[in-house]
């Protein structure tokens, strides 16, 4: 098998912005995604809290990035919107389609499974990716899109709004073919 080509990161393209702080007590950075984060093992969204935004912050959107995917334009998991600025952590699992442990007025998107939640790691046989876990500030209660809105327009939206920006990434190895 060739060696396997890494992608830019998702915000090498975008303006810059100040920049946050993101942890999770289930990832460390550049660490291995757990099993329950991975889409046929458990396709739960790990816990993620944050600290340091910008003080004039109305609203977060979290998101989960692919870049490596074999699409061409990446794969987004997870695509989460106007979070009240008063919420600083989402629980392990907020992510799933009961949006237990969501707050009210937060908006899930479609992601690329073509699901309104967190869809986990998926990468092909023996192929690793990179998971990337971003929260933004932004300067709106309401971004503008709904629920229908795809994830490349919910990002066109994030360009214009964003007053900072934290990520988080993990990895994924999957399996090679047996």
């Amino acid at each position: 098998m060739a060696e396997q080509q890494r992608a830019p990161l998702p915000h090498d393209f975008h303006p810059e912005v100040p920049s946050f702080t993101v942890v999770s007590d289930e990832l460390a950075p550049g660490g291995a995604l757990a099993d329950g984060q991975v889409y046929d093992k458990g396709n739960s969204s790990p816990q993620l809290r944050w600290e340091g935004f910008p003080a004039e912050t109305k609203s977060f959107a979290v998101t989960c990035f692919d870049p490596d995917a074999p699409t061409g334009s990446g794969f987004w998991h997870w695509v989460l919107f106007d979070i009240p600025a008063t919420v600083t952590e989402l629980p392990a699992g907020a992510g799933s389609g009961k949006f237990e442990g969501l707050p009210a007025g937060a908006v899930h998107a479609r992601n690329d499974y073509g699901t309104k939640d967190f869809g986990g790691a998926a990468p092909p046989a023996g192929e690793s990716h990179r998971y990337v876990f971003t929260v933004y500030a932004a300067d709106t209660e309401k971004l503008g899109p709904d629920a229908d809105a795809s994830p490349a327009f919910v990002g066109f939206n994030l360009r214009f709004h964003t007053l900072g920006r934290a990520q988080l990434i993990g990895e994924y190895e999957a399996p090679a073919a047996g």
